[in-house]
């Protein structure tokens, strides 16, 4: 595995840079106050294809290796962490449906997520459903040609102008993945507002009374909505939510060593004080091995290891855990004005937290991890053994 990125890999994270700078960076804050990704914003990354990054060429997606994926979401989750959001379920729901999906089902969808022309989002959460997934109670029973949905669903990002949906319900008492247009009679979706942070993810509730979508929106097999289109989704949430850590965390960099730099007490820069310099330097390390972390994940996934899924929830915990101790040193040095939304580490603090929670939270991450590691080592230890003897 080589460190450095390709030339190519550089100039897209160039490319990246400029784009994010010029047209994602200037609306972040209003994204935060107006709770919506600016028309503007939104504009620009169906203009630009990145919404269909992630899509293989013939689609009219941009084909990209995992590594600039990786980067793009980095760029973008340094300015804006909802617009990260949106690119996450847009790939969530696009690769699942180019994985899984029948031939007519990636003909009718992939080429409208690659050109923005449709927005998805994935409704697996429900008031009764997080981490414990299987215990989903939306329903889906078959009647004639016909799917009836029935439930509810909380927290799904992109809610409010999705315009197709991933939809989780149990059928004949297994989980199972169907495809939802939004104009389908008996589907609602209902905006909701006072997120801590990431507040322009536009999340909203879904609700479902005797919602009737026809038999090819199935997507995949019954029963295997969890085990295996929510596993594939997931992997690729996490993977860029990792990235978008990264960025964020770098914004908490920069912002720090800009104020430090400028803000005189005792007669100078703060940045001079050594507790100060310890702060900014765990900020810089840890970042730096986030940053590692991600590009390992995905080098596994372009290489086609199996281990890349658990590399990747190695990255986003890392990431995450890395990032909420970022923005907190960040809005520390800062001092009060840190505490006010005159400073955008303010936000960043908000946003922060919000990673430690969504695909899968901090706890959970752990009890994985941990498993694995015990599994892994035993086996090991039993290798060891058998080769000792």
């Amino acid at each position: 595995m080589k460190l450095e990125l390709t030339v190519e890999q550089q100039k897209w994270q160039e490319e990246f840079q400029r784009f994010v700078d010029k047209e994602v960076l200037p609306y972040a804050e209003i994204n935060d106050k107006e709770e919506r990704i600016h028309p503007n914003a939104l504009k620009s990354l169906k203009e630009k294809g990145y919404l269909g990054s992630m899509l293989p060429n013939h689609y009219g997606g941009m084909g990209l290796d995992n590594i600039t994926i990786g980067l793009l979401n980095e760029e973008i989750g340094r300015a804006c962490s909802s617009v990260r959001s949106l690119l996450t379920v847009q790939g969530m729901i696009a690769l699942a449906i180019l994985r899984w999906g029948t031939d007519a089902q990636r003909a009718e969808w992939l080429s409208k997520f690659a050109s923005g022309e449709a927005i998805g989002a994935v409704g697996l959460t429900e008031p009764n459903a997080g981490s414990d997934a299987k215990s989903i109670e939306t329903t889906a029973i078959r009647e004639g040609d016909d799917y009836v949905i029935n439930g509810h669903k909380r927290w799904i990002t992109m809610g409010q102008i999705a315009d197709v949906f991933l939809i989780f319900a149990k059928c004949e008492g297994k989980p199972t993945a169907f495809i939802v247009e939004r104009f389908r009679e008996g589907f609602n979706t209902k905006p909701m507002s006072g997120l801590l942070g990431a507040r322009a993810s536009m999340i909203a509730e879904l609700s479902f009374e005797n919602c009737r979508i026809p038999s090819r929106n199935l997507l995949g097999q019954i029963g295997a909505g969890l085990s295996h289109v929510a596993l594939s989704s997931l992997d690729y949430g996490r993977y860029t939510i990792a990235w978008g850590c990264v960025g964020l965390a770098q914004a908490c960099l920069e912002a720090s060593i800009d104020y430090a730099s400028k803000r005189v007490q005792f007669g100078r820069p703060i940045r001079e004080n050594q507790l100060i310099q310890k702060m900014i330097t765990e900020i810089a390390v840890q970042l730096k091995a986030s940053r590692l972390l991600c590009c390992k994940a995905g080098y596994l996934k372009d290489t086609g290891d199996p281990d890349s899924i658990m590399e990747t929830w190695s990255a986003k915990y890392y990431a995450s855990t890395m990032v909420t101790m970022a923005a907190d040193y960040a809005v520390q040095i800062h001092g009060g004005n840190g505490c006010h939304e005159g400073y955008p580490v303010e936000r960043y603090f908000r946003d922060a937290k919000i990673n430690e929670i969504i695909e899968g939270t901090t706890q959970m991450h752990e009890l994985l991890i941990a498993t694995q590691e015990i599994v892994d080592v035993r086996r090991l230890l039993r290798r060891k053994s058998r080769e000792g003897a």
